[in-house]
């Protein structure tokens, strides 16, 4: 008689992901602080894969075609660097130099308006306000430096850009050609009861990854160059920062369109003399905010990823207190295999007697 195997139930499956998941977590968050060049190989090997994979197909042995793409992908970025990065750096030192004219501008131009609506508020009424504003501009001046002090840090110091440049070539080369075999060695280590179940979720995963990241980094370069060039030809000064900055800010749903716009808005305002000229700069954007919302996001990246924007927002504010600059690239990724994730475990939970109030 052929005795069987105990079948271990789906609640008793639990706590052993659940562990396993905590762990991960824990060793990722110990290590943070060296991960950023290996995040950006395993970002770079996955844009690429799709690619090399195609030219292995006509022949080209594997290590070959990553050869190739490697270095047109790394040629492309220094060649750019080199066209773009002098121009990024004039323009952004010369907005920060005109800060402080901007803002002397403003309380010129705005002041006497602002005296006239607080005199006619009761002095406590009044007081309260100038303390509100005073105590607000304080808390932003504070995140602000904490912010870019901690980009400092974490990735902008000589170690960090060295370990970047070192690293980074040498992880996406080795992930690229050995790809297909990573991925065949750890399907072999899957639980045999749960690997058709595991493959279908990492599908899913994947095809959730590809339609958003990929499409909206995709997206953000199409923005950028938009957004670049429509503000340069309008005349804007620093149109160029003030394009690129709002193009690949767009991944954070509304909130890049809108800090764009507001910069833009501000810098033409004390810019230009002719409503004609503000109102042009007003129109790209209101253009390229439709054209993003309506056009180039639907076909590019879709809405069946399933992503809500308050999802991807949460996610990155959190990978950013957690883990910083690391944590706002895994953030997207996160957010994705997360919501994956959450939505497999509710349909089992729909599934399950406990919801179903069987015994």
């Amino acid at each position: 008689m052929i005795s069987k195997q105990p079948v271990v139930s789906d609640h008793k499956k639990w706590p052993f992901w659940i562990s396993i998941s905590v762990l991960f977590f824990v060793f990722i968050y110990l290590i943070r602080g060296i991960l950023l060049p290996f995040v950006l190989g395993i970002f770079i090997a996955y844009f690429l894969h799709p690619v090399v994979d195609r030219v292995e197909r006509t022949g080209t042995p594997r290590t070959v075609a990553t050869l190739m793409i490697m270095a047109c992908f790394f040629l492309t970025i220094l060649l750019l660097s080199l066209l773009i990065v002098p121009v990024i750096a004039g323009q952004l030192s010369g907005l920060i130099a005109a800060l402080p004219d901007y803002v002397t501008a403003y309380q010129q131009t705005y002041a006497t308006e602002l005296s006239r609506w607080l005199g006619g508020l009761p002095a406590a009424a009044t007081d309260s306000v100038k303390s509100a504003v005073s105590g607000f501009s304080g808390v932003m001046v504070k995140l602000a430096g904490e912010f870019v002090g901690g980009l400092f840090h974490s990735g902008m110091a000589f170690l960090h850009l060295l370990s970047l440049i070192l690293i980074t070539p040498v992880v996406a080369f080795y992930l690229l050609r050995d790809w297909d075999g990573m991925v065949s060695r750890l399907d072999k280590l899957l639980p045999r009861h749960s690997a058709a179940t595991i493959r279908q979720q990492l599908a899913i995963i994947d095809r959730t990854l590809a339609g958003f990241v990929r499409g909206q980094l995709t997206v953000c370069l199409m923005l950028a160059t938009y957004y670049a060039l429509g503000l340069s030809l309008a005349g804007l000064k620093f149109g160029i920062v003030i394009g690129l900055a709002t193009g690949f800010l767009v991944i954070f749903p509304y909130v890049g369109l809108l800090l764009g716009m507001t910069v833009g808005l501000g810098v033409a305002f004390f810019q230009f003399d002719s409503t004609s000229q503000i109102a042009a700069v007003l129109a790209i954007f209101v253009a390229g905010g439709i054209m993003e919302a309506y056009i180039v996001t639907p076909r590019l990246v879709g809405k069946k990823v399933g992503l809500h924007p308050v999802w991807i927002i949460f996610g990155m504010l959190a990978g950013g207190t957690l883990f910083g600059f690391v944590g706002v690239l895994l953030a997207v990724p996160a957010t994705a295999i997360i919501g994956v994730l959450l939505r497999f475990a509710l349909e089992r939970y729909r599934q399950s007697d406990y919801y179903q109030g069987e015994r």
